[in-house]
C-alpha cells in the first residue's frame, strides 16, 4: 500500500499542486484559509476489536468518520450498532478487494465463481494489491464494488462515501475509473485527493524521491513499474479527476494523510506512550498542512486477546485509538479553531453550490 501512495503522491504533484485559485474547502463554503479535517477510522467490520476502536474513536474522541469492510465478518454487527446508537453516523464503505492476513480471511461478496479473477486458491480475495492487478478484470472489480454497496443497502445503511482498502482502486487506472463511475452513478461521495496534496506528498517522503531523481539514483525499476501499472498517465491528470467528481456534484478533498501507522516512538513504548506520541504527531501534521479540507486516516482498534491471531499490527492500532481520545489533541483542535467535518456535511454543502 505504501508504494501505491508514494507513486500517487509523486504523480499527483506534477499537476495538482497550486493549480486552483480556491481550495475545495472554499468552494464548499468554508471560510478562506481554514483547515477542515475528517479524522477517518478505516477497517470497521474487520473484527470485533476494530469495531470497538471505531466506536470509542468517534464517541469519545475526535474521529468524525469511518468506513466499513463489507466482506468481513463483523460488518453487519457494526451497522446494527450504528442503527441503534448513531443512525446519522458518517460511515462509508471501505471497498475491499484484498484479504491480506495469513489465516484470517474473507471472500468476495460476489462469490468466487462470479469473480474468479479476484479469488485465490482459498476462494478468498488475494493477499496483495499486485495480485489483484495481475489477475482481476475491471468488470470483476466493478461487480464486486456494486455487491459491497448492495450488501450495505440490504442492511439498511446508506453509505456516506466510498474509499479503497489498501489503496487497491488507486493502483491501476481502469480500477479507479470504475470506482469513480459507481460513485457518480449512485451519487455517493468518492474519496479522492484532487487539491494541493501538500500533506500527502510530504508524508510520502517525496523530497527524498526528488533528490534521488536529481542525483540519478532513482531506481529504474520503480519507473518501469509505474509505467507497467499505467500510473503516469492517470495521475498526471489528477486535478482533472478532481474536477470530474466536482462537476458530477460530488465533494473533493484537498489533501490526504495515510500513514499514521508508521508512527512509533523509540524503544518499547507502553500503549499510553504510543498513543500520546501519535497525538503529538497529529498536532505537528495539522500545524504544517495547507488550508483546505483533508482526510486523516487511522486504524483504531481496542485490542482484545484474539486480535494477535489476526494481525501483528495491534500495538499501532491501539495507539491510533488512544490518539483519537487524547485530550491534548482535542485541546489543540479547539484552540486553533480547526474545523472537523464529515462526508455527509461535504455532500450537503456541495449540493448548495451552483
Amino acid at each position: 500500500m505504501k508504494r501505491v501512495f508514494i507513486l500517487l503522491a509523486l504523480l499527483i504533484s506534477t499537476t495538482a499542486f497550486g493549480q486552483m485559485d480556491k481550495t475545495y474547502a472554499e468552494r464548499l463554503g468554508f471560510p478562506k484559509g481554514e483547515k477542515v479535517l475528517i479524522f477517518h477510522v478505516d477497517d470497521c467490520g474487520m473484527s470485533y476489536s476494530s469495531n470497538q476502536g471505531a466506536y470509542k474513536s468517534m464517541e469519545q474522541g475526535v474521529a468524525t468518520s469511518c468506513s466499513i469492510m463489507m466482506p468481513c465478518p463483523w460488518a453487519a454487527s457494526f451497522i446494527h450498532y450504528l442503527q441503534k446508537n448513531n443512525p446519522k453516523a458518517d460511515a462509508g464503505l471501505h471497498l475491499t478487494l484484498t484479504s491480506e492476513w495469513n489465516d484470517y480471511r474473507w471472500p468476495a461478496l460476489s462469490g468466487f465463481q462470479q469473480v474468479p479473477g479476484l479469488s485465490d486458491g482459498d476462494g478468498c480475495l488475494y493477499h496483495s494489491v499486485e495480485q489483484v492487478i495481475k489477475n482481476a478484470s475491471p468488470d470483476e472489480v466493478e461487480r464486486e464494488i456494486r455487491a459491497q454497496v448492495e450488501r450495505a443497502k440490504r442492511l439498511g445503511w446508506a453509505p456516506s462515501h466510498i474509499d479503497s482498502h489498501m489503496g487497491t482502486l488507486f493502483a491501476y487506472p481502469p480500477f479507479l475509473e470504475r470506482y469513480v463511475k459507481v460513485g457518480i452513478e449512485m451519487g455517493i461521495p468518492v474519496m479522492f485527493p484532487g487539491g494541493n496534496n501538500k500533506m500527502m506528498i510530504e508524508s510520502m517522503n517525496l523530497p527524498l524521491i526528488k533528490k534521488m531523481k536529481a542525483e540519478g539514483t532513482w531506481k529504474e525499476g520503480t519507473k518501469l513499474e509505474a509505467k507497467r501499472y499505467g500510473l503516469t498517465d492517470l495521475f498526471g491528470e489528477a486535478s482533472k479527476m478532481g474536477e470530474k467528481l466536482w462537476n458530477a456534484g460530488l465533494p473533493v478533498l484537498d489533501d490526504l494523510h495515510t500513514f499514521s501507522g508508521d508512527w512509533k516512538p523509540a524503544g518499547n513504548p507502553t500503549a499510553k506512550e504510543w498513543g500520546k506520541y501519535k497525538a503529538q504527531q497529529w498536532i505537528e501534521t495539522i500545524k504544517n498542512m495547507n488550508p483546505g479540507v483533508a482526510m486523516m486516516i487511522v486504524h483504531s482498534s481496542d485490542i482484545t486477546e484474539e486480535f494477535k491471531f489476526v494481525s501483528g499490527s495491534g500495538g499501532s492500532r491501539l495507539a491510533d485509538m488512544n490518539s483519537m481520545m487524547d485530550p491534548d489533541l482535542r485541546a489543540y483542535i479547539e484552540k486553533e479553531g480547526i474545523i472537523l467535518t464529515t462526508f455527509r456535511e461535504l455532500l450537503e454543502r456541495r449540493k448548495k453550490v451552483k
